[in-house]
């Protein structure tokens, strides 16, 4: 039933892909949101899957690919990492990713991005990773990043695709928008790259103020949106050699 309705859902509210060819003189960063434990490694935390998943399987084999030829080429790459202190509930999703704990860490295939100069890792403590770059004094540290580098098109991959991934991409666009961005283009969302949960309508009906969220049906609806607000969606992503 979930798959008829998906395939409905995309014949109603479609939209374009594209190919996205990387290339020396692009000036392209790399965003990774939320590729932690706490959302993508089995049995991690709340919020972790609890078997294994294919899209956020792919998500993460993509991710790493990815990472490492802008590692290899020395790209700047800017990690997200989803950190909660325990005592600040982000309703209506119960505790995860607590600071300090093995949640809010890099999954064990992009644990080794720690250790590359090129990475830039900030740890957020809310959905959107734009608002969760503003410093105390006013500055913002992916702003910053963006500017340093001299980013015209960002590549965006990570979990969820209609949480955080979304949230990030309209806030990102709307300050290119504005002009606090510069010299920031283009945002493309890679549709491979991106993942979310599955939690299924009959086992949300029989929990309390449970949401019900199917995967692939919200992974859609978060690319769409993100289409909407202006970003760009790869269905493949090459690098020119």
């Amino acid at each position: 039933m979930v798959l008829q309705t998906v395939d409905i859902l995309k014949n109603e509210i479609p939209f374009e892909e594209e190919s996205l060819v990387l290339s020396e003189d692009g000036q392209v960063g790399l965003v990774l949101v939320d590729i932690i434990n706490g959302f993508c490694t089995v049995g991690a935390g709340n919020l972790a899957p609890r078997e294994p998943n294919r899209q956020i399987s792919q998500m993460i084999d993509e991710s790493a690919r990815l990472a490492r030829v802008f590692c290899e080429k020395k790209w700047p790459v800017f990690a997200f990492l989803d950190s909660h202190q325990p005592d600040k509930i982000e309703h209506p999703y119960p505790p995860h990713c607590i600071t300090g704990t093995d949640e809010s860490n890099l999954v064990p295939a992009l644990r080794w991005l720690e250790n590359e100069s090129n990475v830039t890792i900030r740890r957020k403590d809310c959905y959107d990773g734009y608002l969760g770059s503003m410093e105390e004094d006013g500055s913002n540290v992916f702003v910053n990043w963006v500017k340093t580098n001299m980013i015209k098109t960002l590549l965006v991959v990570g979990i969820c695709t209609d949480i955080c991934v979304l949230d990030f991409v309209c806030s990102t666009i709307s300050a290119r928008n504005r002009g606090f961005l510069t010299p920031l283009e283009e945002v493309v969302v890679y549709s491979r790259g991106c993942a979310t949960f599955d939690f299924p309508v009959s086992i949300a009906r029989n929990i309390k103020d449970g949401i019900a969220h199917p995967q692939e049906l919200m992974h859609h609806v978060g690319l769409y949106m993100a289409k909407g607000r202006g970003a760009k969606i790869a269905k493949e992503v090459m690098v020119k050699t």
